[in-house]
Order: structure tokens, then C-alpha cells, then sequence
């Protein structure tokens, strides 16, 4: 381990011991009709009161700092010295084709109809043009999150797949 891959496990490990002192937190409403809201982050010792922890925002919290960890600790570790390369490798390619398909993404993000965000069964309307959109539309935050991960990680498969001397 060099000196560049302690600091980045330092810095996930402090950011994981944040995370678990100080969990998301649901409002659980006493009436039995409203479903719980986010209340915010609070210490791990002192929850508020009718507080549960949001175990789904916490795991996603939890996955994210762990698959960004393993990203800095495979970008930065120790490489040999490069002989002649091509201008362009494939993990140059896999990189330019993962950001134009997140440009791609976010030009045409999943629509949802305005009447249906606060209905507890969302619907998916299609992919429209961000600057041309129908004003009864809105985006589909779950459907967009879904596909930025994917493209993310399949992006860093692809380019940890392609990597030279493996």
C-alpha cells in the first residue's frame, strides 16, 4: 500500500465512521395514514423521537463511499514505468464513451407525468429532451439515479476489463 492509497483509506474510513454516527433518520408520523418522511441526520445515540433509521439511504450511503474507496485505491496504486503507448487505449475509449453516454443520459432523461410523482406507484412517461419537455412532465429521480449507476459501474468494468499487463 503507498503513501496515496493509505490517505484515500483514511479518508473512507473516517467517512464511514461519520456515516454510522450519524445515520438518516425517518419521521414515523403517529397517524397511521402518512408514510414516514425524512427527518434528517442525527447521532446514532440520540435518534429523535418516533425516529427509525432510513436502512435504505444508510446502505446507500454504506455502498457508495466503499465503491469510490475501491475506485481511488485502484487508481492510484504503484505503475510501472509505461513504455511507448498508443494515444488512444481502450481505457481512453471506455472513459469517452462512458461520459458521452452520461451526457447522452442526462440530455434525455426518463419523464414521469407531473400527477403521478406523489402517487406511491410511479409511472415512466419516456425519454424526452431536457429543454423541450411537455409541462405536465417531470423527471423520474428513481429511474435517473438507476441509470447513472449503471452507466458508472459498467464504465469502470469496462475499464478495469481493459486494463494492459492483466
Amino acid at each position: 500500500m503507498n503513501r496515496y492509497q493509505r490517505v484515500a483509506f483514511t479518508i473512507a474510513a473516517v467517512n464511514l465512521l461519520l456515516i454510522l454516527l450519524f445515520p438518516p433518520f425517518d419521521y414515523n408520523s403517529i397517524a397511521i395514514a402518512f408514510p414516514p418522511a425524512f427527518a434528517g441526520f442525527y447521532f446514532a445515540f440520540s435518534p429523535p423521537v418516533h425516529g427509525q433509521i432510513n436502512s435504505t439511504l444508510l446502505m446507500l450511503e454504506l455502498m457508495v463511499v466503499l465503491v469510490n474507496a475501491g475506485i481511488a485505491w485502484l487508481l492510484l496504486r504503484d505503475r510501472a514505468p509505461a513504455a511507448e503507448k498508443p494515444k488512444l487505449s481502450l481505457q481512453n475509449a471506455v472513459l469517452i464513451a462512458t461520459g458521452v453516454n452520461l451526457i447522452l443520459m442526462l440530455l434525455f432523461p426518463p419523464f414521469t407525468t407531473v400527477y403521478t410523482v406523489t402517487n406511491p406507484v410511479p409511472t415512466f412517461e419516456g425519454f424526452y429532451f431536457v429543454f423541450n419537455q411537455d409541462p405536465s412532465h417531470a423527471i423520474s429521480t428513481g429511474i435517473l439515479y438507476i441509470e447513472v449507476a449503471f452507466i458508472l459501474v459498467n464504465g469502470g468494468l469496462f475499464w478495469l476489463s481493459f486494463k494492459e499487463g492483466v
